[in-house]
């Protein structure tokens, strides 16, 4: 069964020259793999995790349960934030764009897409409040104005630092499903 955060992996193995290689386009997927940058934060905080849980053990074993649970608790928390970073991104299928964030995800049906594209303008790098130069992957909706359009992707951003042949590839996977779906 293949995790659902490395299912991009599956598509871009294919031999076909295909726009889409998706078989099952109902299936939400992320068109790109996660970036060092968001895997190596994840995994610190499963490590942070691991050794809450040890502590929760030893805690357990000292005699009081109700700290036990509540450090075991904490555990759980720091797990469930390391596999919402994992799953922070964008992700398409047949029904929409979906962009999840930390704490909030918003799902545009392709109907309301009016277009995706790239632009060169200054993007906050890694999500900081600093902006350098770059590329951004923004969406135009039908029911705003193009002044406003909010970005997907940016070449400064956790999954696409100082990788900008793999912001290039999922930029256009993300323009090919909007070209795909987007039609009236």
């Amino acid at each position: 069964m293949p995790l659902s955060f490395l299912t991009a992996d599956r598509a871009f193995d294919t031999a076909d020259d295909v726009a889409l290689p998706f078989d099952d386009r109902d299936r939400w997927r992320r068109p790109y793999r996660p970036g060092p940058w968001r895997v190596s934060v994840a995994s610190v905080w499963l490590l942070l995790a691991s050794f809450v849980l040890f502590a929760a053990v030893i805690i357990a074993l000292a005699g009081t349960l109700p700290s036990s649970g509540v450090v075991f608790g904490i555990a759980l928390a720091v797990i469930a934030v390391a596999l919402r970073l994992l799953r922070m991104g964008v992700w398409v299928s047949a029904h929409g764009l979906r962009q999840v964030r930390f704490l909030v995800t918003r799902t545009l049906p392709w109907e309301r897409v009016a277009a995706v594209r790239t632009v060169q303008q200054p993007v906050r790098w890694l999500g900081l409040p600093r902006t350098v130069q770059g590329q951004a992957l923004i969406l135009v909706r039908r029911d705003r104005s193009a002044d406003d359009a909010p970005y997907l992707l940016t070449t400064h951003n956790a999954d696409f630092l100082a990788r900008p042949e793999a912001f290039d590839r999922a930029a256009d996977a993300v323009e090919a499903w909007a070209s795909e779906y987007g039609r009236d």
